[in-house]
């Protein structure tokens, strides 16, 4: 407990005075130049997915329209996770200028900021920062315009085609893949969509370059990460820490002596239970040996007082909530996974039955329509087969 094995990072929360500078640098830069820098550096989308930025900068970039659009996903929905709404509050002007350099590469007038409706109370003070980030950004010759778009309060809206239709004033439900946003996004233009901490890491390698992005992290894995940390932690909180460590060395900075699983992900991520904890890294797949496990930064700590069927059956209750019911695999699966469960946890059920329900979850992975009902199976399936006992008596 408390070993402090982990280097803390501060490069998100630092350095935003200088977003002026920032700013003007890129402006005199050619676009190709910037893409460049911004593929080098080997940014990953921190939103969980780990889509390159570089490359879907330029995917949009490269897309034939009359209008693009540049939307910083705000919709901070995953359970355990709380970081960004900081990063707005602390240092906002990072995320702006990163939705200003990628409208000058793209070619778009207009940003939005799709914005958590339990985020509301952040809307004032970020308006007033918006209009003096227009002045700064007319005064450089940069034609770029930032609004505030405030969300549904629905969890599926953190999609992003869900986000686009909601902003079009539809129900905010998933639309089929392809075409991709850099094709067809908000109002069926080109647009770069990109949570807000991916957007504040452009900062930073605008700021120095890939090359002290890269001295961060591992291979595939480069850079920083912030983490939402919280459970049966003494030292809750958000923290900056590199790419690549182990659950090991996490649960041995940040647990209580007696974690018995890490739920990396949120609810939609993968519980990784102590006989694992060595073998598995968070980071991206590649050079990585053993278990690799992204996250959008939810990292919730669990020690042995805790009930793993209670945190299961608060998962799926969560997940039958917030399904748009669009998709029968979502819709009712996660109603049969949670009355699956309890029936199988009550004795109604015979515990071969929760191979029926792993199977079960299996096809919802293949067959949902969007990555809520893909992901359900993540929790579902690393929880009942690493703690199947706890299911049973």
């Amino acid at each position: 407990m408390g070993k402090n094995i982990l280097k803390r990072i501060d490069l998100i929360f630092k350095d935003e005075a200088d977003y002026k500078a920032v700013l003007k640098k890129a402006a005199s830069q050619t676009n190709d130049e910037l893409i460049n820098e911004l593929i080098a550096s080997g940014l990953k989308g921190r939103g969980g997915a780990g889509f390159p930025t570089g490359l879907k900068w330029k995917l949009t970039s490269e897309s034939k329209a009359d209008k693009k659009y540049v939307i910083c996903n705000a919709d901070e929905g995953e359970p355990g996770t709380f970081k960004d709404r900081e990063i707005l509050t602390q240092v906002p002007h990072k995320v702006l200028t990163g939705m200003a350099i990628c409208g000058k590469i793209i070619g778009a007038k207009e940003g939005f900021i799709y914005l958590r409706k339990e985020y509301n109370y952040l809307t004032t003070d970020l308006n007033k920062i918006i209009d003096e980030f227009h002045e700064v950004c007319k005064k450089l010759g940069l034609d770029f315009k930032i609004k505030i778009f405030l969300g549904y309060g629905a969890y599926i809206c953190g999609e992003e085609s869900a986000l686009f239709e909601s902003m079009e004033g539809k129900r905010g439900e998933p639309r089929n893949k392809p075409p991709y946003p850099s094709e067809q996004g908000y109002l069926g233009r080109p647009t770069v969509i990109n949570n807000v901490e991916t957007l504040a890491h452009t900062f930073t390698i605008f700021q120095y370059g890939a090359s002290k992005f890269n001295e961060l992290g591992v291979q595939d894995s480069y850079g920083s990460k912030l983490f939402s940390i919280s459970g049966d932690t003494p030292i809750p909180g958000i923290y900056e820490l590199e790419l690549g460590m182990t659950v090991e060395d996490f649960a041995n900075d940040f647990g209580d002596g007696d974690t018995k699983a890490v739920q990396v992900g949120g609810a939609s991520g993968f519980c990784v239970p102590r006989k694992k904890f060595r073998e598995t890294h968070i980071g991206y797949q590649g050079k990585l040996t053993g278990i690799s496990l992204p996250t959008g930064g939810s990292m919730m700590l669990f020690n042995s007082s805790r009930s793993m069927f209670n945190l299961l059956t608060n998962y799926l209750e969560f997940f039958t909530e917030e399904s748009c019911g669009q998709c029968t695999p979502c819709r009712v699966g996660t109603q049969q996974l949670l009355e699956g469960s309890r029936a199988v946890k009550r004795g109604e059920k015979p515990a071969a039955y929760l191979d029926k329900l792993l199977a079960l979850s299996e096809t919802m992975k293949s067959t949902s329509k969007c990555g809520l009902g893909q992901s359900v199976a993540n929790s579902f399936q690393s929880i009942v087969e690493n703690f199947r006992e706890e299911m049973i008596y």
